[in-house]
């Protein structure tokens, strides 16, 4: 009997009604998320300055909505294909090696999602009430002393957030979200029903596998590292690869694998972790809106009389957007069209302005309020008020001989310079003139001690949102709400990596690699200098390979030991981290801005590089300046508490 074609496509219609109603409310989720995350510290904030009391459980619901946008996020990274990746799809094969190809991405990225899956359902069953008789067999006695230290438990009963919910049921949005995202891989698999087919049926053997073949499980760890790092090369999402990993460690050495949504849980869920997605959400308000070329005109009216001013311009303002979306590479793709035309209409060769504008596409990262120095302070427990005074200088150091590029190529071809007209950059700054503040208002309310960090940002978002949309009317509703769900995907695509990263740092720490990794290099690395020496190259390889999230989470641990062993200053240490990683993004072969500026201004890789590489040759100069002169970093730190101190007196 044929089947009916009315009813086949009746029912492909009523298919796609409901993805699109689930993808709306999916956006529709998030995008309340996200104001609830911007409203509660301001609401917390003015309650405290102006009542004397806050919001009960505040800093529990702050901690738990970034968990839900973290995971939300990452949903809607894999519906959009928006994931970070070590390379991109090898789109240029033959068709028939292209499916074959994307069958076994597809195929790896679910049975990690599905492995993910079964580690947070264990999570969330031990903190559920009324566990089921059979869940014994399931979650073992240690699972629970495992979590005991992460604050997952009270005595007497269970953990809940502002006193009343409980928290199995904020942890249940990590099953749900691995859930989803495996059914998703599967359906990107391929166009072809009988493709997707394949990788769905054959999932169930990943997890029987891990079920009856545990004495097997140590033969079974090498073959799948070998087929995760094929997909990754095959352009499988990041988090794929650091989940996937942990996973098989964690299995190959007979240790629960709820270990893992268990870290995850713990570092996203952190009380200083709100700031991620805070900052984040403010940069995209003002990349979004018009504020890019507000500033053009105001650093072209301050700077464009000097040579090559409009390059300086350029150089300074997506330093300013760098400090607020991170190393994401944002600031390429959402100045890099802006800033282009611009800079070869004033004159300045192609080959110039795009490498300025690649290798500039990081350089904020060690000003304030950095993203990741934000993370780096919550992973390697330093005050990250001190981390943004140590970050001063050297940030300055890397911006400066930049401009003094655009300098010298101004005085080279007459290019971007113009009369200094008072009327007009008056004019300019006048116009911009609540972007213009917005840096030195957010470094009052964080230095002078007026609000905590996760407060300045939930304030930062807010003016941003009032210049943006309601001053300058730049974004209407429908774009609003489309920058939002653009924000939730990117902030998605990063905690997801964060989180199972954390994981497989949990396994490294249990293994005592790094105490392992310090005690060679005290062997063999024979100075302070050496070791230095070392850790730069070590480190621009790593910035090279991993996404700088990633790389933090599993390589800060590693090297804070062997830091400690030399006697370098934890703050130092994160300077060099933080600058190093910033010249791996630049490294060619596969430095991640490459790639960027490849793709943002539709030119060969090769060429790129090449436009690039002065850049990176001077910013290598002051990373090593910086790595041997700690007085940049720690001396500039202390000089400002011994100041503070003194003016208290």
């Amino acid at each position: 009997m044929k089947p009916n074609p009315n009813t086949t496509t009746q029912s492909a219609s009523i298919l796609r009604r409901l993805t699109w109603w689930a993808g709306r409310t999916e956006d529709a989720v998030l995008i309340l998320a996200l104001f609830l995350m911007a409203l509660i510290p301001v609401v917390e904030l003015a309650g405290r300055a102006l009542f004397s009391t806050g919001i009960p459980g505040a800093t529990e619901y702050l901690q738990h909505l970034t968990l839900w946008i973290g995971f939300l996020g990452a949903m809607l990274a894999t519906r959009e294909g928006k994931h970070l990746r070590i390379a991109t799809p090898l789109n240029w094969l033959p068709p028939r090696a292209a499916r074959t190809l994307d069958g076994l991405e597809a195929f790896v990225s679910a049975a990690v999602c599905i492995g993910l899956f079964g580690a947070s359902l264990q999570l969330v069953i031990a903190e559920a009430p009324g566990l089921p008789s059979w869940s014994a067999s399931i979650i073992p006695d240690f699972i629970e002393r495992w979590l005991e230290p992460f604050g997952l438990f009270e005595s007497g009963g269970f953990t809940r957030i502002g006193g009343w919910l409980p928290i199995w049921l904020a942890e249940a949005v990590m099953p749900f979200g691995f859930a989803i995202m495996a059914i998703r891989f599967i359906l990107r698999a391929s166009e072809r029903l009988w493709v997707r087919s394949l990788v769905g049926l054959s999932l169930p053997a990943m997890i029987l596998i891990p079920m009856f073949c545990s004495h097997c499980a140590p033969l079974l760890v090498f073959p799948g590292l070998v087929l995760l790092g094929t997909a990754a090369v095959l352009g499988t999402p990041i988090f794929i690869l650091l989940g996937g990993t942990a996973l098989l460690l964690f299995w190959g050495d007979g240790v629960t694998v709820a270990a893992i949504p268990a870290e995850t849980y713990r570092i996203v869920a952190s009380p200083i972790f709100p700031t991620i997605p805070l900052f984040t959400l403010a940069g995209f308000i003002l990349s979004e809106g018009r504020a890019s070329e507000r500033l053009v005109g105001v650093f072209k009216g301050l700077f464009g009389w000097i040579p090559g001013g409009l390059a300086v311009a350029a150089t300074l303002l997506c330093a300013f957007f760098t400090t607020f979306t991170g190393a994401s590479g944002v600031t390429i793709l959402a100045l890099g069209g802006l800033l282009l035309p611009v800079l070869l209409k004033s004159g300045f060769r192609e080959d110039f302005s795009i490498g300025l504008l690649t290798s500039t596409g990081s350089l904020g990262l060690l000003l304030p309020p950095s993203l990741v120095v934000i993370l780096y302070g919550v992973i390697a427990h330093v005050p990250i008020i001190d981390l943004f005074k140590a970050g001063l200088l050297p940030g300055g150091l890397l911006i400066a001989p930049i401009c003094l590029a655009c300098v010298w190529q101004g005085f080279k071809t007459g290019a971007g310079r113009a009369p200094f007209v008072f009327r007009e950059a008056f004019t300019a700054i006048w116009i911009a003139k609540w972007e213009v503040i917005m840096p030195i208002f957010l470094l009052v309310i964080i230095f002078g001690g007026f609000c905590t960090l996760v407060e300045a940002s939930a304030v930062l978002v807010v003016y941003a949102f009032i210049v943006e949309v309601l001053i300058y009317r730049d974004l209407g509703l429908q774009e609003l709400l489309r920058m939002l769900v653009k924000c939730a995907a990117l902030i998605g695509g990063v905690l997801i990596i964060l989180g199972v990263a954390m994981g497989l740092t949990s396994y490294l720490v249990d293994a005592q690699v790094p105490m392992h990794a310090a005690t060679w290099a005290t062997k063999h690395l024979q100075t302070k200098w050496i070791f230095l020496l070392a850790l730069n190259g070590g480190l621009i390889i790593v910035g090279c390979l991993m996404d700088i999230y990633a790389a933090l989470v599993v390589v800060v641990p590693l090297i804070l030991p062997m830091a400690e062993s030399f006697g370098v200053h934890p703050a130092h240490l994160g300077i060099i981290f933080l600058a190093n990683l910033q010249l791996g993004y630049l490294t060619p072969p596969v430095g991640m801005n490459l790639f960027l500026g490849s793709f943002r201004f539709e030119r060969p890789l090769t060429g790129v590089s090449r436009d690039a590489f002065p850049f990176l040759l001077m910013m290598a100069a002051v990373v090593l300046l910086v790595t041997y002169v700690p007085w940049l970093s720690v001396g500039v730190m202390e000089l400002l508490k011994l100041l503070k101190e003194l003016d208290s007196l």
